[in-house]
């Protein structure tokens, strides 16, 4: 054998273990320190940023306004995409809403303790509590964490995906869907970035989980053994303003994933980014989205403004709405609305529809019209109008003393 087929055949050696080692690759060097440093440097320098729109590496992101369930400024933030380990927000969601007791023992299967991606380090027959894997998972990221959830959830992960996949119908995600509880590549696993957003505002709503992903550094215990794990979110890792949470991610297919909770400038976003680069570029393309968002739009208080403009339609209009044969007046009001203030740099406007005919009587509760909330143009939300007192027929006594009122003049 010549010294060139020796070369060859080495070099080949090399390049299948290292596919092998990246056909796997998920968030593998989350808790490098030296990286972790430059990030927050970059971070620091990216504060600078004037409002213009700013350039961002990420292929995929979503800006989201807690408050509406809208979204605030994004690209392909509805395109189908790998999520990578951000696919564990819906595996805690379920196994927190599944779970009655959280301090409840997990024996470690093979198929937990033999994933491959970024682990916690579990081997077979291993004892670790529910709530002591969900930290595994969210903070260290742990892929062996999120089958030994499943299969405690459900059994196994089979029957786990069909209740994440379950709950996205519940929230209507309809361009989601699980195949893992871990987020390893897999071609029928996939989301958008704003469904991502939709689902991490609805996990923040559960406490516990909240709790979780919000936490810095935790103290678990595997087989009685104390173990110290540090979150892999760089941002919250390193006291950037307002961030509370909530997850990273990384696949070959997936690039760097970053979702971000955060609150500043009583604005409660959550920022997801999609496809970028490196861990340098999701952290300065949150923090740039997170800067121009807060520096550009406004919070207009929704709720107020339809409030004054639906009084000023009531004292136009309300003695308009005709009634055939009443005894008494009619007095109308809104229901609830459900968007209370958004986030926006766009134009906000109310239309009011209604009747402005009835037959009487008319009941207490009676839908009447509708007030419809536009943003730049766009419907966000239809609130009806209704009735809120009862209107009568007349009787022979109305008769009577309309008859006696006329011919008292």
């Amino acid at each position: 054998m010549n010294y060139k087929k020796i070369v060859l055949i080495l070099f080949c050696i090399l390049l299948v273990l290292c596919l092998t080692k990246y056909s796997y690759a998920d968030d593998m060097d989350e808790l490098d320190e030296e990286n972790l440093v430059n990030i927050v440097e970059d971070i620091e320098i990216s504060n600078e940023i004037k409002v213009q729109e700013p350039k961002i590496n990420s292929r995929r992101y979503v800006v989201y306004d807690r408050a509406s369930g809208l979204c605030v400024y994004g690209k392909d933030q509805n395109k189908q995409t790998a999520m990578a380990s951000t696919t564990k927000i819906m595996t805690a969601l379920v196994v927190l809403e599944s779970c009655e007791d959280l301090n409840e023992i997990v024996t470690i299967s093979i198929r937990a303790s033999s994933i491959g991606g970024s682990k916690l380090g579990l081997k077979q027959n291993d004892k670790i509590t529910v709530n002591d894997l969900l930290y595994g998972m969210l903070l260290r990221s742990g892929n062996d964490c999120a089958i030994a959830l499943a299969e405690y959830t459900s059994g196994n992960v089979e029957e786990f995906a069909e209740l994440m996949n379950n709950k996205t119908k519940e929230l209507n995600l309809e361009n989601t869907h699980f195949v893992t509880p871990h987020g390893l590549d897999d071609p029928n696993h996939y989301t958008t970035a704003f469904e991502l957003a939709k689902l991490t505002d609805y996990a923040l709503k559960n406490q516990q989980f909240l709790k979780i992903v919000g936490c810095k550094y935790a103290t678990i215990y595997i087989n009685d053994s104390k173990l110290e794990l540090n979150n892999t979110n760089e941002l919250l890792s390193n006291n950037v303003e307002g961030v509370y949470g909530v997850k990273t991610g990384f696949t070959n297919n997936a690039g760097r994933c970053l979702v971000t909770a955060i609150k500043r400038n009583n604005m409660d976003l959550i920022i997801v980014v999609l496809g970028a680069d490196t861990r340098k570029y999701r952290a300065q393309d949150t923090i740039k989205l997170t800067n121009y968002v807060i520096k550009k739009y406004n919070i207009i208080n929704v709720e107020e403004y339809v409030k004054e403009e639906f009084n000023k339609f009531k004292e136009i209009n309300r003695k308009r709405i005709y009634i055939n044969k009443s005894s008494n007046s009619l007095d109308i009001a809104m229901k609830e609305i459900k968007i209370k203030s958004i986030v926006t740099d766009s134009f906000l406007k109310v239309d009011f529809d209604y009747v402005t005919y009835l037959e009487s009587p008319v009941n207490i509760g009676t839908r009447i019209g509708t007030a419809n909330i536009y943003l730049n143009d766009i419907l966000i939300e239809e609130v009806p109008i209704i009735t809120t007192n009862t209107v009568y027929k007349r009787n022979i006594f109305d008769y009577l003393k309309i008859y006696a009122t006329f011919y008292s003049y």
